[in-house]
């Protein structure tokens, strides 16, 4: 799944490019917005690569020869995107469809689309997931139609748990399950540890974890002060660094995928992303929902991808006809090799909530609805993640392995 992340650094960076970009009044791409025989013209940027590119490309090609008046044209940016996207967007020459996933920043850039899709009747909508509207929106406005998606789920390595005798997690286990579970697994003789996290966790899926407990990391107004150092926050991270601690979790530099894969890990948290290099390892897996706090719930950040229309795009009706048929059934399940659909129609006409793994993605979906991440909600979000990923680590790092009370406390403020 080709999902992007928000990484506060690199969002620097793009703020930077807007400025320098919009001082320009130069046209990076610029030309005719029609092709030879009158049709409209229409840019289209996407972040893949390879192969995927490819799928794409066949999938526009289905779209141009059964539109007589509109051409797609794809623009495969790769590892560039940000920074053409942004610098197209300074100089009022942005495509006019493009891949999008951090609206917050990129928002005054992007024609809303609520009025668009009102014509299309509300059963349009609906056959959407309702949690995937809040991560394609920015001050009340959706900015995106979804194309896909993650949630997050536990991953464990079944052969480990059959040396172990020790039986599968099932949906509606809690977080004192799951440390029982990990100290029943562990095994210093092997050097297998029972749970896996992220020594340096990202803050933007972190709060995941508080969400679960009935916290975040701010309020509606963006106050980090009681949120942030809350009791129920800070029990969440004395939770993950005591796993630590104790023995029978590590903290690793990624997810836990890579120890999972050397067969040392018998469980971690992540997004679909998984699916793919765990199959490719020969690792026999399963999959569960998050667990839950007492008195909480189970529930998960998304990482989710959207198609856009520049807000100075000359052809936005056109554009509509476009990504109506880049998120609808047929386009849906022409990527679902490498993508979780996002439409409910489809998702039932491929049995997907039979799927022993792909089913508990979306029962995590279903569960996360109504969460905002902090992300969307704090307008110096980059400085703040930064902030975050200093104290996290303070926290997590064996060799300081701070108190999480003193911590936050002093972040919050």
């Amino acid at each position: 799944m080709k999902l992007v992340k928000c990484k506060s650094i690199f969002l620097l960076f793009i703020a930077a490019m807007l400025l320098l970009a919009g001082c320009s009044s130069t046209s990076s791409e610029s030309g005719d917005d029609t092709t030879k025989d009158g049709k409209v013209k229409l840019r289209f940027a996407t972040w893949d690569v390879g192969d995927d590119v490819g799928l794409q490309q066949k999938m526009i090609d289905k779209f141009n020869e059964s539109h007589e008046n509109i051409e797609v044209v794809l623009e495969a940016y790769g590892s560039e995107y940000d920074t053409k996207i942004t610098a197209g967007m300074g100089a009022k020459d942005a495509p006019d469809i493009m891949y999008m996933w951090n609206y917050p920043t990129y928002k005054d850039a992007l024609e809303p689309l609520d009025s668009y899709m009102e014509k299309e009747g509300a059963e349009f909508k609906d056959n959407f997931y309702e949690t995937l509207w809040n991560y394609n929106s920015a001050d009340g406005q959706i900015l995106g139609l979804p194309v896909g998606y993650t949630t997050h789920v536990v991953y464990y390595n079944k052969a480990l748990f059959d040396e172990a005798g020790v039986d599968y997690p099932k949906a509606g286990w809690t977080w004192e399950d799951l440390q029982e579970t990990a100290k029943k697994l562990t095994n210093k003789e092997t050097k297998v540890s029972g749970f896996a996290f992220s020594g340096k966790p990202d803050p933007y899926d972190f709060e995941m974890f508080l969400w679960g407990n009935n916290a975040s990391y701010v309020d509606e107004e963006g106050n980090l002060k009681g949120n942030l150092d809350s009791k129920e926050s800070i029990e969440v991270f004395d939770m993950f660094q005591n796993m630590a601690k104790d023995g029978y979790a590590i903290t690793t530099e990624g997810s836990g995928a890579t120890e999972m894969k050397s067969g040392k890990v018998a469980m971690f948290v992540y997004g679909a992303w998984g699916l793919a290099p765990l199959k490719e390892a020969g690792i026999d897996y399963g999959v569960v929902e998050l667990p839950k706090f007492k008195g909480g719930q189970s529930v998960s950040i998304l990482s989710s991808s959207g198609i856009s229309i520049s807000k100075d795009s000359k052809h936005k009706d056109e554009a509509f006809e476009f990504i109506k048929f880049w998120t609808g059934e047929e386009a849906n399940k022409a990527r679902i090799d490498f993508e979780l659909p996002v439409l409910k129609s489809v998702v039932e006409s491929e049995k997907l909530q039979e799927d022993e793994i792909k089913s508990v993605f979306y029962s995590m979906l279903e569960k996360s609805e109504g969460y905002t991440p902090a992300s969307f909600i704090v307008d110096d979000w980059s400085q703040v993640s930064d902030n975050l990923n200093y104290v996290f680590e303070s926290i997590f790092n064996p060799s300081t392995q701070m108190n999480p009370k003193e911590a936050l406390k002093s972040a919050a403020e």
